[in-house]
């Protein structure tokens, strides 16, 4: 486990596997994303005793979601997930498989090759079910965007005061910024990742790969423009 600052009050924490990410406001943070089961401790060490006020988990993936049940019952902190994907993270369903591209095919190929178990995430309450469209009260607004494509529920979190963008699985920093894969609807991904690339963004936090702390919107308005070259790896 490693936390870095990325910027003021804006926190990476590299887990065993996955990532997530803190937004601190005053002695509270903000957790986004919670890593597979099993990174609780991980995480509440990265605050060092401070509070965690409130879970974000921009989709239902495990990955993503999956100590979200054990990080609420340590901190008491709320859970916050878009309403379409609300019943994963409850333990209620199964997150629906990919749709493969032809680009995601060899990616996928490779990581069932590695036989990787299958992971069994503990359900979680949902506290608040999001809709798309709300600000919550961190990062002096946090704007809540609903950019469905990956999963139906996945969102990210915008802080325009602060020009800093969450955004899930939707978009990825590996080898340069592209196109999340595994989409259960790449044309409704594809549609989320042009809206985030109109954004004033300063800062971007990505579900897979590194963050880019300046000239994000640059970096993803490029990556959008030259989407329709990209190849399988």
């Amino acid at each position: 486990m490693g936390i870095m600052a990325l910027r003021p009050f804006l926190y990476h924490v590299t887990l065993k596997f996955g990532q997530a990410y803190l937004w601190q406001d005053g002695d509270e943070f903000t957790l986004i994303d919670t890593g597979i089961p099993g990174s609780a401790e991980e995480i509440s060490e990265a605050v060092q005793g401070s509070a965690i006020r409130r879970i974000l988990i921009t989709h239902g993936h495990e990955d993503h979601h999956g100590s979200a049940a054990d990080i609420r019952a340590r901190h008491g902190a709320p859970v916050h997930v878009h309403a379409a994907d609300a019943a994963v993270v409850r333990g209620e369903a199964r997150p629906a498989p990919p749709v493969l591209t032809e680009f995601d095919k060899p990616i996928w190929e490779h990581v069932q090759s590695l036989g990787v178990p299958e992971i069994v995430v503990p359900p979680s309450t949902v506290d608040v079910e999001l809709a798309g469209g709300e600000v919550l009260d961190f990062g002096g607004g946090a704007q809540i965007l609903h950019v469905a494509g990956h999963t139906p529920g996945s969102i990210a979190i915008y802080l325009p005061e602060h020009k800093v963008l969450f955004t899930g699985d939707t978009v990825a920093n590996e080898g340069g910024v592209m196109l999340g894969v595994f989409n259960q609807d790449e044309d409704q991904a594809l549609a989320g990742f042009r809206r985030l690339a109109e954004l004033d963004v300063e800062t971007a936090c990505f579900g897979h790969g590194a963050p880019i702390v300046e000239g994000a919107g640059s970096a993803l308005r490029e990556a959008v423009n030259s989407h329709q070259k990209r190849r399988p790896i």
